[in-house]
């Protein structure tokens, strides 16, 4: 019994020996660090409908509003495969032209710019009784996932900087990083106000303004590391 005992006490001492080792002892500072920066969109994608419409008794038929803006996208320098056309109401022009003679054909288009300013532009080479509206349907920016990578190491280097700081104001030194801790993702797409040029506005002189917007990009990294 008492080699029972015995055995039963080394085993417990061992086992809370081996817990003890098992729990860091090691002074720590928990620190968090960010960076953040904004960058303008340089891939927007904007909608573009074009309709026919009557001038009088004459249609303004929809290929010449489309020869319109093939030719206003060429002047501004905006290679062809950037101009698409989304959606097509006008399938059944042949058969709607027979049942109604008044039938307007319509083509929306997506077109891809890097510059609004371009964009602009464009609209004011087009017919602007034949824009039945405008849209920015999606943004981005071609850099974003090097950028994103620069703004993490810059979090990382401003908490290690905050900690070390701080351990040193007690008079100790900062040791190496123990743990690492990804905030995640912040990145704010701007809100562009959508705008339209109809028919009925034709006679409202420029194009349409457009609101202008930047895209944030803002990261969070957590470290701690070992106080000396």
């Amino acid at each position: 019994m008492k080699k029972l005992i015995a055995l039963a006490l080394v085993a417990f001492l061992g086992l809370s020996s081996a817990m003890a080792q098992q729990v860091d002892l090691r002074r720590k500072i928990n620190v968090s660090g960010t960076a953040e920066t904004e960058v303008t969109p340089d891939i927007i994608y904007i909608g573009i409908s074009l309709k026919e419409y009557l001038n009088g008794k004459k249609k303004v038929d929809i290929t010449e509003l489309e020869k319109q803006l093939y030719a206003a996208v060429q002047k501004a320098g905006i290679a062809k495969e950037n101009l698409t056309i989304s959606n097509l109401s006008s399938w059944n022009y042949a058969t709607e032209k027979k049942k109604n003679p008044d039938f307007l054909a319509s083509k929306q288009y997506r077109l891809k710019v890097s510059d609004l300013n371009k964009f602009n532009a464009i609209l004011e080479s087009i017919d602007a009784k034949g824009i039945a509206n405008t849209n920015i349907e999606s943004y981005d920016y071609s850099k974003i996932e090097t950028l994103k990578k620069e703004l993490k190491i810059k979090a990382l280097l401003a908490a290690k900087e905050k900690a070390a700081y701080m351990v040193e104001a007690l008079g100790d030194k900062l040791g190496g990083v123990i743990e690492i801790q990804d905030g995640g993702d912040n990145v704010i797409q701007p809100v562009y106000r959508n705008y339209a040029m109809k028919a009925e506005m034709a006679d409202a002189a420029g194009a349409p303004e457009i609101d202008f917007k930047k895209i944030k990009l803002n990261f969070t990294v957590n470290a701690i590391f070992e106080i000396k």
